[in-house]
C-alpha cells in the first residue's frame, strides 16, 4: 500500500506541477508596477498580444523566479528584481515569459501531465496484476519503472516548453530592439546559483531537469542574439534609473533597517540609496530621518509623485494624517489619480476623523474601485466611510468587496448577504452583493474539495 500510495502521489504532482504556490503574496506599488508595465510593452506588442491584456504581477517572495500560471499574466518574484543588475536583465526574463504565453504552454501542461500520467497508471495496472501473481518483486520493479518513466517524460516535455520559449523570447526582444545582453547575464547569474548549490552541469543531470541547463542554454543563446541587430544596442538610461530607484525602494522595503543600512549607507548620496534609506528609518519608526530623506528626495525633484506618495505615507503612518494631505493630493494628482496611491489619499481623509473630508474621501475611493477593483485596501476603506455616513447595506457590500479578495469566503459570503437584504431590489449593488456571495460560495467548494 506504501507503493501504491507513492505512485498515487506521484501522478497527484505531475497534475499539479504547474500551480503557483498558495501562500503566495502580491505585492502591489504603483510605481513599481508603472515601471514593469514600461519594460514589458515593447515586448508585448513584439509577441502580438494585446498590450492591455498583459500583467505583469510583483510576488513578495525573495527567490529569483518568475512564471506564469494562466492567462495572460506574467508574475515576478521580488527575489529576480533584487538579483538583477540591470532593467535589460528583467527584459529578457520577460520576454522569455511571454514566450510560455504565446505557446500556450500553461494549457499544453496537460498534455505533458496526462501522458505521464498514462505511463504510471499503466505500470500501476500491471505491478497490481503481478502482485495479485505473487510477484512481489516483480511487481515493485515494474511499478518502480513505471514511476522512473512518468517522471522522465514529464521532465523532457518540460525541458522543450523551456527551450521553445527560449526561442521565442531571443525572437520578442529582437522585434523590439532590445539586446539580449540582459538575457545572457541572468542565465549566467542562474548558472552560477546552480554552482553555488551543488547541482550538477553533466549530460546525465540535464534529464532529471525541469529547464535545459543554463550553459547549455547560454552557448546557444549567445549566438542567436550576438547575430541579431539588436545586439549592440544600448540600455535605455531613463528605464535603468528608474530599474535602480525601484529595486532600492523594495530593498528597503522588505530589508531589515540594519541590513538596508548596510547596502545603502549614509556615505551614499545618490537618489536609490536616499529612497532604500527612507523605507529602512521609517520601519524602524525614527520618522525624523525618513523624513529628512524624503525632503533630500523632494529637493532634487519636488514634483516627483512618487516621492510626495512616501512623504504622505510617512506622515499618516506616524499619525500626522491632516499634514499628509498635502503629498498625497499632489502625488494622486500628478499621477491622474493612479488608483494605489488614490486609496492611500482616501485613507488619509479619513483618518483625520473630520467629518467634512468624508465626502471627499467616498469620491476618491470610489473612483480609484471603479478603476481597479482588485484593491481591497481601497474597498475597506470605503466600507468605512459608508459605515460613519450610516449606509451599513454598501458598507457592508464593500467588506464583501474586500473579504473575497482576501480570502475569507465565509465571511465575504454573509457579508453579501446582509448588504443584499438591506440594498434596493434589482439594483446594480443589490446584483453584485448576489455575484459577491455566488463566486465565494464556488471558492469555498473548491478549498473544501483539495481538503
Amino acid at each position: 500500500m506504501r507503493l501504491l500510495a507513492r505512485i498515487l502521489a506521484l501522478v497527484a504532482a505531475l497534475s499539479l506541477a504547474a500551480q503557483p504556490a498558495a501562500a503566495q503574496s502580491i505585492l502591489r506599488d504603483a510605481e513599481t508596477e508603472a515601471l514593469l508595465d514600461d519594460m514589458a510593452a515593447p515586448l508585448v506588442e513584439a509577441s502580438g498580444l494585446q498590450p492591455g491584456n498583459v500583467e505583469i504581477v510583483l510576488i513578495n517572495d525573495s527567490s529569483i523566479n518568475a512564471f506564469v500560471a494562466g492567462g495572460q499574466a506574467v508574475y515576478i518574484h521580488t527575489g529576480l528584481i533584487d538579483a538583477a543588475d540591470t532593467a535589460n536583465e528583467v527584459q529578457g526574463v520577460i520576454a522569455h515569459e511571454l514566450g510560455h504565453i504565446t505557446g500556450g504552454h500553461i494549457i499544453r501542461h496537460a498534455e505533458g501531465a496526462g501522458a505521464a500520467t498514462n505511463i504510471s497508471l499503466l505500470s500501476l495496472l500491471l505491478g497490481v496484476g503481478a502482485a495479485l501473481a505473487g510477484a512481489g518483486e516483480a511487481a515493485m520493479g515494474v511499478m518502480m519503472a513505471g514511476q522512473q518513466a512518468a517522471l522522465g517524460k514529464y521532465l523532457a516535455f518540460s525541458r522543450v516548453q523551456e527551450s521553445s520559449a527560449d526561442a521565442a523570447g531571443a525572437e520578442y526582444l529582437s522585434k523590439a530592439g532590445i539586446s539580449g545582453r540582459g538575457s545572457l547575464a541572468f542565465f549566467a547569474k542562474l548558472q552560477n546559483q546552480e554552482f553555488r548549490y551543488g547541482y550538477s552541469q553533466s549530460d546525465d543531470a540535464a534529464f532529471a531537469r525541469t529547464h535545459p541547463l543554463s550553459g547549455d542554454r547560454i552557448a546557444h543563446l549567445r549566438e542567436v542574439y550576438q547575430a541579431d541587430p539588436a545586439w549592440d544596442a544600448p540600455d535605455d538610461p531613463a528605464l535603468q534609473r528608474r530599474f535602480e530607484r525601484v529595486k532600492a525602494k523594495l530593498f528597503g522595503y522588505q530589508q531589515k533597517p540594519q541590513r538596508t543600512l548596510q547596502v545603502y549607507p549614509e556615505t551614499m548620496s545618490g537618489i536609490p540609496a536616499r529612497y532604500a534609506r527612507a523605507y529602512a528609518w521609517h520601519k524602524d519608526a525614527q520618522m525624523d530621518r525618513a523624513l529628512a530623506e524624503t525632503d533630500a528626495l523632494l529637493a532634487a525633484a519636488p514634483d516627483d509623485p512618487y516621492f510626495l506618495e512616501l512623504k504622505g505615507q510617512i506622515l499618516l503612518e506616524s499619525g500626522q494624517p491632516e499634514a499628509a494631505l498635502g503629498p498625497l493630493r499632489r502625488a494622486s494628482e500628478l499621477t491622474r489619480h493612479q488608483p494605489l496611491i488614490a486609496s492611500m489619499f482616501g485613507h488619509a481623509l479619513i483618518a483625520t476623523e473630520n467629518r467634512d473630508h468624508f465626502e471627499e474621501a467616498e469620491q476618491v475611493l470610489r473612483a480609484a474601485v471603479a478603476r481597479d477593483r482588485l484593491n481591497p485596501f481601497a474597498w475597506y476603506q470605503l466600507g468605512v466611510v459608508y459605515a460613519a455616513r450610516g449606509d451599513m447595506p454598501r458598507a457592508r457590500l464593500a467588506s464583501a468587496e474586500q473579504q473575497v479578495m482576501s480570502r475569507q469566503y465565509a465571511m465575504a459570503i454573509r457579508s453579501a448577504q446582509a448588504a443584499e437584504a438591506g440594498l434596493p431590489e434589482g439594483s446594480a449593488d443589490w446584483i453584485r452583493a448576489q455575484d459577491i456571495a455566488l463566486q465565494a460560495r464556488a471558492a469555498l467548494e473548491r478549498e473544501q474539495d483539495r481538503r
